[in-house]
């Protein structure tokens, strides 16, 4: 792993370490209302703490999670500026950077998800499966059916979906594409996800080629071919 990658993982982890401890603080508040409630009938003695006590407890236990999330914003607010600082040394992130809608925080991630080693994937299907991006196909006798993929890289297959999505508000063809989806009943994931097995395949030749992505000269790719998206794009630029 790359240390873009490697950073990027620490960053994820941080992340959702500051998020479950955020979530105990309603947690911690709840325990001490529940610690001032006036003792019911029922209660064996010494079910309820003084009053004063359980307020301490409950005010050290907040005090404690908030100083805790301080230092995981911190740490947080030091991993991302690592991760920038990684991917921008990186000899291949000007390929990233030039994904539509990518920006600073998905561009370090899909380095990191294709990595320097070019000999680590032989072509997009390799990636798009790997990534759980690929459905997967299965068949038995007669019968065939299409399921998604669950054994994947789940933060792997979530860049990937997010880019997508992203993608759309940035470049013609793959809001035309998404539309297109959309129109044959998909709902709005499912279209998300082919857009980024679609988009996949375009990186992977970029990162292969050690080139930017032009969106130009994809838009003049689809039209030579004669594509129905070619078509799609070109009405929606006049729109």
């Amino acid at each position: 792993m790359c240390a873009t990658g490697a950073l990027a993982d620490a960053g994820r982890v941080a992340k959702s370490s500051a998020a479950e401890a955020a979530d105990v603080l309603p947690q911690a508040a709840q325990s001490g209302s529940r610690a001032h409630r006036a003792p019911h009938p029922g209660d064996s003695p010494g079910h309820s703490c003084p009053s004063g006590s359980s307020g301490e407890a409950k005010s050290t236990v907040v005090k404690v999670i908030v100083q805790l999330i301080r230092n995981l914003v911190k740490g947080i607010a030091d991993l991302d500026e690592k991760i920038e600082e990684a991917a921008a040394a990186h000899p291949d992130f000007f390929i990233f950077e030039s994904l539509p809608g990518a920006g600073a925080v998905i561009a370090p991630r899909l380095l990191a998800a294709f990595g320097s080693q070019r000999e680590r994937y032989g072509n997009a299907g390799e990636v798009q499966s790997y990534s759980g991006i690929a459905p997967v196909t299965e068949k038995s006798g007669k019968k065939k059916w299409v399921h998604f993929r669950w054994a994947c890289p789940k933060f792997l297959r979530q860049s990937f979906h997010e880019w997508a999505g992203h993608s759309i508000a940035y470049s013609v063809w793959a809001r035309s594409y998404y539309q297109q989806q959309r129109s044959k009943g998909q709902d709005h994931h499912a279209a998300v996800r082919a857009l980024a097995f679609k988009w996949i395949r375009i990186v992977f030749r970029c990162w292969k080629d050690g080139v930017a992505y032009d969106e130009s000269k994809y838009l003049a790719s689809l039209a030579r071919r004669g594509s129905p998206l070619a078509a799609l794009a070109a009405t929606a630029k006049t729109l």
